[in-house]
């Protein structure tokens, strides 16, 4: 487990929605998120609950953003995954969390740690703090996650259930 996760805006929102930021957490990880994440946040349409929770989370930290290093400037993402891989890439070990294909391909080129969503909720199952993926998914996409259906049946048969 990383001792570190930065976390970027679509996650924090669709675990803020079903009152499981504290899957942040898993395995003991301090939980960053950078500056302009809040900041989005608090433009868009996240501000319902996540907003609330984040500042709630008191073991939650809020970091400044370094300037862009090159290889992440060239990702060409948007400023919340531009700075979530940005704080990683100064500090190797660090794991991210993004949803987005193009981010976590940007991240796999950078060599940073990659989780999205589902990989966390697969993560809370292998340690025990969830018994099933299967339900808090569904809750997952009640609160907007869009899960092709072929995928979905896939990702339910190979993790069984």
């Amino acid at each position: 487990m990383p001792s570190r996760r930065i976390v970027n805006t679509s996650p924090l929102i669709l675990l803020a929605r079903i009152d499981r930021l504290d899957f942040l957490r898993l395995g003991g990880a301090d939980v960053v998120v950078p500056e302009t994440v809040i900041a989005e946040i608090e433009a868009g349409a996240g501000r319902d609950a996540t907003l609330e929770a984040v500042q709630r989370a008191g073991w939650l930290s809020v970091a400044p953003v370094p300037e862009l290093p090159e290889p992440v400037r060239r990702c060409r993402l948007d400023p919340g995954e531009s700075a979530v891989l940005a704080l990683a890439y100064a500090e190797p070990g660090a794991e991210v969390v993004l949803d987005d294909l193009a981010a976590r391909r940007a991240a796999a080129r950078l060599e940073i740690p990659c989780l999205g969503t589902l990989g966390l909720i697969l993560a809370a199952k292998g340690l025990g703090a969830i018994a099933e993926a299967r339900p808090v998914i569904a809750e997952l996409r009640r609160a907007g996650l869009y899960l092709d259906e072929e995928f979905a049946a896939e990702f339910f048969r190979r993790i069984g259930e």
